[in-house]
């Protein structure tokens, strides 16, 4: 399962203090804690800052860059902020977080992704909206499998994002969603899947508990990646769970490992 940690998000009240006085501290202990908790990438987005929002992810990253060599998932809807956050990256293969399928923000961001030989997570989306159906989302995952893949993006590299909406708002969001995995993972099994796992849970009571529900339910379904916080003890348990009985853990050495460490919480 890649983990991409999703705490360093200036649309988290939490942290977005510690990023507006550039307090350097809090922003490596935070970072190095989400690493030793088990992210493969972490996710740095300083959206919140529109008069400044390149100034701010450049400093994030050389922050965070200078305590660990962890890659970066680079969060923004500006293809210019991303620019900037692939110019300061030193902590190889980053990912571009995120492309879609409308015209205007593919064109800006593919020749990003060739320049710096980047991955990317790749919504489900178009110039038409957020599709309702998981064979709309199928056959926009397939579109946009297509045209990176022409442009030279390696599968492997290339991550779907299946596009979580909350169960509060429609309660078929969830089958939507876990429909969508399967499909695509069953066409593309090279191709990773990664999502906002805690979108899922917005606006309901007992979050954590939704989460970690839909967690199992879509890696039954193929997901193996997802934008989520390491720092949640329980919800890193159910990963490792879930690795083992999914069969993608030999013989269970790695949740062995982990309860013999203590990270697994019962």
């Amino acid at each position: 399962m890649i983990i991409i940690g999703e705490k360093l998000n200036s649309t988290l009240k939490s942290i977005r203090p510690a990023m507006e006085s550039r307090d350097k501290q809090a922003i490596q202990d935070l970072a190095q804690r989400q690493v030793r908790a088990g992210a493969d990438f972490i996710d740095v987005n300083a959206g919140m800052f529109h008069e400044n929002e390149s100034e701010v992810l450049q400093w994030l990253i050389e922050t965070i860059q200078e305590v660990t060599d962890t890659p970066f998932a680079i969060d923004s809807p500006s293809a210019q902020a991303i620019l900037t956050g692939l110019k300061a990256n030193r902590n190889g293969k980053a990912i571009i977080n995120s492309i879609t399928a409308e015209k205007a923000r593919y064109d800006a961001l593919i020749p990003l992704i060739k320049q710096f030989d980047t991955k990317v997570i790749a919504l489900c989306m178009d110039d038409s909206g957020m599709p309702e159906t998981y064979e709309k989302r199928v056959d926009i995952a397939r579109t946009l499998i297509k045209n990176l893949t022409s442009e030279g993006v390696a599968l492997d590299d290339i991550f779907i994002d299946p596009m979580v909406r909350p169960v509060a708002t429609g309660s078929h969001y969830g089958t939507v969603a876990i429909e969508t995995i399967r499909q695509i993972k069953k066409e593309f099994p090279d191709v990773h899947i990664a999502c906002g796992l805690s979108n899922i849970s917005f606006g309901l009571p007992a979050r954590k508990i939704l989460n970690q529900s839909f967690l199992v339910a879509a890696m039954a379904a193929g997901m193996d990646g997802a934008i989520v916080d390491p720092l949640d003890k329980k919800l890193m348990s159910f990963v490792y769970a879930s690795e083992a009985l999914l069969g993608k853990d030999d013989y269970c050495m790695e949740f062995l490992t982990k309860f013999r460490e203590g990270e697994i919480e019962v």
